[in-house]
């Protein structure tokens, strides 16, 4: 299959600046495509999953794919979408965060595709393009008529409150010049990006068309390919939890965290997301539908979109925690065996309670202290009637804890009847 009509099978194509020639472009391997990311953060998140994953899909179909850091743009800040300035970043701290974003997308690319990804900075062919150079050898190419036209700019230009700086006006001539680099040193040919960045990326085919036109005397093309933004089906934006952002990176969102987010999908969204979010062909996702159509309450789908994706970016190793994590968690495995770490991770919502060594109490407050019941009274009754477990075991009358008993080391779960949980640390 070429891969414009899996993308289009999947529901990844938005906008595109002429079908027919981006289909021929793509019908025969070793076509050349880029991407943007601006370091706006020190992770990528899931939000960036579909153009990273697209650029991982065209590798596998055998094209070079680039990734391009904007370490750039990224000092100069991108419109698109925003309805006030952005903040300027130190140049020091935009470095920083390209350098664990790159990290990130090598693991992803060598999980994903075999291979290192082909990591490009657009700070190096611009840093020493001077303000003359600027103006004259690509600012010239652009009316501002036609900058006006764009999404990013009209819906900030009419507010006066907010407005547009010159410094952002600008953002598109320096994306658009991105574009022209590649096309004249790499013989790349097609930008893709989000929904939001059609008025940058097709800055960069004008770009193209005009200056080869002048210095080439023959009119070149490049093309332009879009995503849908990701709503979910109660309309909300993909990629958002109670707590934030999720993000690609465990130390900002764990792999247990993660994984749940996704398992948690909407069925209204499963097959959708599994399409979007996964390697896995029509014929697996089609199986999986029908599964979910016979017997939804198992949520086979959304076990496996959660497992597809944590894989991809977390590595095998860390769906094993989860998942061990997970069953233990229900009845059906050790606790006592499970990485402390990702336990803690899975509790993060259950009441917690935190004591030093010299101030360790004994089952009975702990049990008050995390509120799963009123009195330390209560807490022996239910203890003496068999209804308090720690880690999964059930407690026995005038049990007294031990270090042992501390998973870990460091922590230790307990439950009182079948679904009320709380953790107790130490150090």
């Amino acid at each position: 299959m070429n891969i414009y009509d899996e993308l289009n099978w999947r529901g990844l194509v938005n906008q595109v600046s002429d079908e027919g020639k981006v289909r021929e472009y793509l019908s025969n391997p070793g076509a050349t495509m880029y991407c943007g990311f601006d370091p706006t953060a020190e992770s990528l998140h899931v939000g960036n999953l579909v153009p990273l994953l697209c650029l991982a899909r065209m590798k596998r179909a055998g094209h070079n794919p680039i990734f391009l850091m904007g370490g750039a743009t990224g000092l100069i800040g991108d419109p698109s979408g925003k309805d006030k300035e952005r903040e300027l970043t130190q140049i020091e701290d935009l470095n920083a965060r390209a350098e664990k974003i790159k990290g990130q997308v090598r693991r992803f690319f060598e999980r994903n595709t075999g291979e290192r990804p082909d990591i490009v900075n657009n700070y190096d062919w611009t840093k020493d393009l001077t303000a003359i150079e600027l103006l004259r050898d690509v600012g010239k190419y652009y009316t501002i008529n036609w900058m006006l036209q764009k999404e990013s700019v009209k819906g900030r230009i009419s507010r006066d409150e907010v407005g547009i700086s010159y410094t952002e006006f600008s953002y598109m001539i320096l994306q658009g010049y991105d574009f022209y680099h590649l096309f004249k040193t790499r013989n790349c040919r097609l930008q893709i990006g989000g929904g939001d960045q059609w008025g940058n990326i097709t800055a960069g085919c004008e770009l193209v068309r005009k200056k080869s036109a002048q210095e080439e005397e023959k009119q070149e093309e490049a093309y332009a390919l879009t995503f849908p933004l990701i709503t979910t089906a109660s309309g909300k934006k993909f990629g958002k939890s109670e707590k934030g952002a999720i993000y690609l990176n465990a130390d900002i969102t764990s792999p247990y965290a993660f994984y749940q987010y996704f398992i948690n999908t909407d069925d209204r969204d499963v097959i959708k997301f599994l399409k979007l979010f996964t390697f896995l062909d029509e014929a697996e996702i089609n199986a999986l539908e029908k599964e979910m159509e016979e017997a939804a309450h198992l949520r086979t789908a959304q076990k496996r979109l959660a497992e597809e994706v944590t894989r991809m970016i977390h590595g095998q190793h860390e769906v094993d925690r989860v998942l061990a994590a997970t069953d233990a968690l229900f009845g059906k495995g050790d606790l006592k065996k499970v990485d402390p770490a990702t336990l803690r991770s899975a509790m993060e919502s259950a009441p917690h309670q935190h004591y030093t060594l010299a101030t360790l109490p004994d089952l009975p407050q702990m049990l008050v202290d995390l509120n799963l019941v009123k009195s330390k009274g209560q807490a022996r009754k239910d203890i003496k009637g068999g209804g308090v477990y720690i880690n999964g075991d059930r407690v026995a009358d005038g049990q007294d804890l031990t270090d042992n008993d501390f998973i870990g080391g460091e922590l230790l779960i307990i439950r009182k009847g079948k679904k009320h949980y709380g953790l107790i640390t130490k150090g």
